[in-house]
């Protein structure tokens, strides 16, 4: 059995019949009290984040999470369509289960995480970050480079990323899917 002793960052724990993933945790120690070990767990398989607290030394119930290779094939009325590199399967998954829909073209590369329990994916992850081709933007003006000014540009995949003024169209962008934000330009 594990215990609290056993909390690590990105963990996913069985908590209420809900799972979470750790996001941050710690321990609190007082003078006359038993230790504390708290933890901010975001929902895997729901919207929520909570905190919670465990007297140290308590039982937890961590889940044996797999990390899978699949590639996004398309998106239809059935929701978003991905298929095992392995095993050639595909699975058909809901958008709230896709951390950054928006980002997504056909043939990219993902990570299904899969609860080895139930055989179900949990959700899915898309790799940190990400080269995009932008498909329109403003021209920016020519000497007003001295403030980080930044224009919107709509990339190949529809979504709407904000960029520095230098960036045109035509351009691929390193975008980070986590925060939706430009990283740098990438040349061919």
């Amino acid at each position: 059995m594990a215990t609290t002793a056993d909390i690590s960052r990105g963990m996913i724990l069985k908590l209420d019949n809900n799972l979470y993933s750790v996001v941050e945790f710690g321990q609190n120690k007082t003078a006359r009290a038993a230790a504390k070990v708290w933890a901010k767990l975001k929902g895997v398989d729901n919207a929520r984040t909570i905190e919670h607290t465990w007297n140290s030394g308590d039982t937890i119930f961590p889940v044996r999470v797999e990390k899978k290779n699949y590639q996004f094939l398309y998106k239809d009325d059935s929701g978003y369509n991905f298929m095992d590199n392995e095993t050639f399967e595909q699975i058909v998954l809901n958008e709230d289960m896709v951390d950054a829909p928006q980002f997504l073209k056909d043939g990219q590369e993902v990570f299904v995480m899969i609860n080895t329990d139930t055989d179900l994916p949990m959700s899915v992850e898309l790799p940190d970050k990400i080269v995009l081709l932008v498909t329109y933007s403003e021209p920016g003006m020519k000497g007003d480079t001295a403030t980080r000014t930044l224009k919107p540009a709509t990339v190949e995949t529809g979504a709407t990323v904000m960029v520095p003024l230098f960036v045109n169209e035509g351009e691929l962008i390193r975008v980070n899917t986590k925060t939706g934000e430009y990283v740098e330009r990438v040349k061919e």
